[in-house]
Formats: C-alpha cells, sequence, structure tokens
C-alpha cells in the first residue's frame, strides 16, 4: 500500500469521479479515469493566501466562482463526492520516531496527540489529525510516524466552495504528500518541490518518509532554494547515516533547467525532474497528478 493511500486521506473513501488540486495560483481539476484531462483555471492575486495557522481563503466569493465554473453539471441533486488536494504549508507535517509504538489505535492516537502538543500554537486535541506509522528499519521495533495536523477550521474553509456546489470533499489530502506518487526511488532521495513562493522539502529513504519541511521564500529563485535545501543533505548524512543519492525537482517551471545545472554542479549529485507518465508534471497540479496516478495503479 502506498503511502497516499495509507497516509493522506482524512477520511478514506471509494475513489470519487472528481477530484481538484488548490494553489495560490489557481485551481486544477480532473474527473478520474484512465486518461483524465486536467483542467487548470487561474485564481486573482490575494484570494488565497496559505497558511497552517490562519484563515487561506480571503475572498470566498472569488474562490467559489471559480470552482462553479469547473464543476461539471450534475443531472440529479445528489452530491457528488470528490478528492480534494490542498497547498502545501496549510497543514504541518512531522516525521515522530518512536522506539516502539502501540498497536491499539487508541494509545497510538493519544500518543501522536501528546507528542505534536508542543509543535503547533494551536489545541491539537480539537484539530484535525491524521497519522502513519511506518517501520524505521533496523530491528524492527523503532517506528517513523508521519503525522499532518491542521486546524479544523483551515480544512473546513477550503471544503466550503465545493460544498456550496453540491461537492462533497470525501478524499482530502496535500499535494507534496500527494506528489510522492510520481517518486519511485530504490535509495535515498532528497524531493524538491516548488509552488509559487511555497518550497516543500522531502527525504524519502527506501520508500520511507523521514523529514518534511515547508518554507515560505521572499524571493523564489535558485539562489534563494539552495540556501535552505543545500543543509537537508548535510542533515540527511547527519541524522540518518547515509548521504543523498539524487534530488528530484518537482514544479520548478521556468527555473527547472538553471536549477537542474546549478544544483547538480555544487551538490555533486544527479538532479532530476520529477515526470508524470505523459511528460512533466504541471507546476501547480502535482499533487492532482499524483492521485491520479495512485488510482490508476
Amino acid at each position: 500500500m502506498s503511502l497516499l493511500h495509507s497516509l493522506t486521506s482524512l477520511w478514506k473513501d471509494p475513489p470519487p469521479a472528481l477530484a481538484f488540486e488548490l494553489s495560490e495560483a489557481g485551481v486544477a481539476m480532473a474527473r478520474t479515469g484512465k486518461e483524465p484531462d486536467i483542467d487548470f483555471r487561474p485564481l486573482e492575486s490575494g484570494v488565497l493566501s496559505v497558511s497552517p495557522l490562519r484563515d487561506n481563503i480571503t475572498d470566498v466569493d472569488k474562490l467559489a466562482a471559480v470552482v462553479r465554473s469547473m464543476v461539471p453539471p450534475n443531472g440529479s441533486r445528489k452530491r457528488r463526492e470528490a478528492a480534494l488536494i490542498l497547498p502545501d504549508s496549510c497543514v504541518r507535517v512531522a516525521i515522530l520516531d518512536f522506539d516502539s509504538f502501540p498497536s491499539d489505535a487508541k494509545e497510538q492516537l493519544s500518543l501522536v496527540r501528546f507528542r505534536m502538543k508542543k509543535s503547533v500554537p494551536y489545541d491539537v486535541e480539537s484539530a484535525m489529525l491524521s497519522y502513519h506509522a511506518q517501520s524505521a528499519g533496523g530491528d524492527g521495533k523503532k517506528v517513523d510516524v508521519v503525522v499532518a495536523v491542521a486546524p479544523l477550521e483551515i480544512v473546513s474553509r477550503y471544503e466550503a466552495p465545493f460544498r456550496a456546489a453540491a461537492i462533497e470533499p470525501g478524499f482530502v489530502s496535500l499535494s507534496a504528500l500527494a506528489s510522492l506518487e510520481l517518486i519511485a526511488e530504490p535509495g535515498t532521495v532528497v524531493v524538491a518541490k516548488l509552488s509559487g513562493r511555497m518550497l516543500t522539502i522531502m527525504v524519502v529513504s527506501a520508500g520511507v518518509l523521514k523529514l518534511v519541511r515547508s518554507l515560505e521564500l521572499s524571493q523564489p529563485g535558485v539562489a534563494e532554494i539552495a540556501s535552505d535545501l543545500y543543509p537537508t543533505f548535510v542533515y540527511t548524512e547527519d541524522n540518518l547515516g547515509v548521504k543523498a543519492e539524487k534530488l528530484l525537482l518537482a514544479g520548478f517551471g521556468k527555473m527547472a533547467a538553471e536549477a537542474q545545472d546549478q544544483f547538480a554542479r555544487e551538490l555533486h549529485l544527479p538532479v532530476e525532474l520529477v515526470r508524470a507518465a505523459a511528460g512533466q508534471a504541471a507546476d501547480y497540479s502535482l499533487g492532482l497528478v499524483g492521485y491520479l496516478k495512485s488510482l490508476a495503479a
């Protein structure tokens, strides 16, 4: 079972007919199927402002109008379900390490909430929280737990325009986590995912997610990205005891060639672009493409 299937759904339901991804740049939509086409509608600047602490929707009416324009006609009054891929950085993602992890679900949840209380400046007990236990290797007892947590109000506000359009978000994920479905590397890799001013850095080792960091860039460019990205390679070697074998770039758009050349030259390792089956994934629909791939698999 992939990390996407086991972690990123806050509500786990059968695959819906529609899937959406939101970003500050716009809204992407696809009908799930064998060869889905992705529709993208831009948002005016400032309609959506991503944050893990405050309301992200600054203009409800404009977002709702874009959503309504994308929703296919429905011949009945029955509400339809959809997958909803949220922007990186609107949800706090952390990797918690445990020497042992209880088997009882209630004990697991209590332990995860206790560990997360010092990591977020809001009440974890009333927050939306999802987690997934990964084997950390070794003797099999150590466990790395991936946790996604956000204030309920933030998630609810993202869902609201879809519910107003008779769409029920039955599956909710994060773009970065969903995009991991596009990565199939056997060793240890660093993934740098760019979405406008948001940079998400992940470390994946033998299919296990070891690190997730989401950063807001002041001047999105290769130089600033390098200053945030390069320490990750030191962290990986010092804390995981292995060297990253490859750097994967996702969502870099027009900066891709420059970034690929500079990072390969300065880091002395292969740098590749994350690609979907039909070529490089669109910058603002990486999570959606990953989700669709998981359904095809």
